[in-house]
Order: structure tokens, then sequence, then C-alpha cells
């Protein structure tokens, strides 16, 4: 098979939207269809289709008085969350680290995407039986250890929103009514972790813990993963546990969270 450059795949429209968010930085404040479409050598109506098209996004922004354009609060939000994330998984790093020394398993540090978990870094241990690697995967959250605790803090009203009535099973054990999964929920919000007990695969346990940022807020979680037969009962309830808590407060003090 004949691997193709990436240079193939450039989708044109897409390539000159952003050579339109680009030409708004360093002094640049505000710029009009003229002025963009002689720096980009692109005609007038097509610059004005692309900053409709971004400012429907949020992406661009019109001044009404002068029908001029600016860079709107999506553009500060994309970089905010990537300042964010970069800082996060900086801190993590020496916390995952620990984190698969203490418990001997693999270690995770997650996000939440819509309703999915987005696992963003991990470190495995020494043990020679090992889980399958979740790192960059899609996983749902209300399946998961990480999810539960990304989003427990969430109001009754909100997670019925984002779950519906009937959730989708994986394993036997997977909740299946919003009903199951909130009381679940409300015990993360007492004892301080969220399990995975084979919620999505069979044979494999979770253990997870928000992490806070200096605005209280829930912006990651904390977790290990392991065979059901080394992650027993007793040392869900205690040991393992007892670590990702202690270090995902650690961490969450490390990003500015106080209590």
């Amino acid at each position: 098979m004949v691997r193709r450059e990436k240079s193939n795949y450039i989708i044109q429209s897409v390539s000159h939207a952003l050579d339109v968010l680009e030409e708004f930085r360093g002094d640049v404040d505000e710029l009009g269809v003229t002025e963009l479409s002689k720096k980009l050598k692109l005609h007038k109506n097509n610059v004005f289709r692309i900053l409709a098209t971004l400012q429907s996004r949020n992406y661009i922004e019109q001044d009404k008085t002068n029908e001029n354009y600016r860079l709107g609060v999506r553009c500060l939000e994309l970089g905010q969350t990537f300042i964010q994330q970069r800082g996060m998984l900086k801190q993590a790093k020496p916390i995952l680290q620990e984190l698969a020394e203490k418990t001997g398993e693999t270690s995770y540090m997650s996000i939440l995407r819509g309703n999915e978990v987005v696992y963003l870094d991990s470190v495995e241990p020494t043990a020679t039986v090992r889980v399958v690697s979740r790192l960059g995967l899609h996983m749902p959250a209300h399946a998961t250890a990480a999810g539960k605790a990304l989003v427990a803090f969430e109001s009754e009203e909100d997670l019925r929103k984002r779950f519906g009535a009937e959730l989708k099973a994986y394993t036997t054990k997977t909740f299946r009514t919003f009903e199951d999964l909130y009381r679940d929920i409300e015990r993360v919000r007492e004892k301080g972790f969220a399990t995975d007990l084979e919620e999505f695969e069979e044979g494999l346990r979770c253990i997870a813990a928000p992490v806070r940022d200096y605005t209280r807020k829930v912006i990651g979680a904390l977790s290990v993963s392991g065979p059901a037969h080394r992650l027993t009962d007793d040392m869900v309830q205690t040991a393992i546990n007892g670590e990702v808590t202690r270090l995902a407060k650690e961490l969450s003090t490390r990003l500015g969270f106080r209590e």
C-alpha cells in the first residue's frame, strides 16, 4: 500500500478558515473583509462566507459600529483549555508515577468530553500481568470510575439530562437505569472516590477520584485499573482508594485547589 502525503488530505476550505483566524495575532485587533481579502489573496465573497461560518460558532465576532471582525470568545476558551490541560498533565506526571508504584496497577489521568471519558496520560506498573492501556481512548462516563468521578458533583437535574433514563449495558454489571447510576454517584460524593466493578469490561476493575483546580471545578480524574483478581473488594475499599484519593487531593492542591 502506497502511503500518501498528509498534504494530499488537506481540505482547502478549512485551511482558508484557519488562515483567516491566524491573521488576528500580534497587535492586530480588528480586520475588515476587504483587508483580509487582500492579505490572503482570496475573493471577498469567500472571505465573507468564512467569517460568517466562524461567527456562527463564536470563533469570530463583528463590531457593529464599523463592521470589522475580531476574535470571538470560543478562541479564548480553546486557549484556556490548552493551557489548563498542559498544566494539569505536567503536574500529574509524578503523581501518576507514584500512584502506579504504590498500587502496582496502571494509573491514568482523564478528562470529560460530552458523555465520554478521554484518557490523556498513563503510567504502567512493573507487574507482569497488565491491563490493556486505555490511553487515548474515549469511554462511556456512566460505565467507568473516572466518568463517575468527573460528573459526581453535577446536580441531579443536569445528570438526568446528560444520561437519560436508560443506559447502554456493556456487561451484566453495568447500571442500566438512571436511578441506579445516581445512587452510585451519591456514594461517590460521600466517599470521595468512584468505582467501576467490571461495569465496562468483565474481569477489569477501576477506582477514580476527582481532581479540582483553583476555581474548585472538577477538571479531571485520577484513576487506577487492574484485573479483578488483584483489585479485590477489600483492596478497593481500603488500600487502593486510599492512595487514589490521597494523590488526587495532592494533585488538586498543586493546581491551586483549597478546601
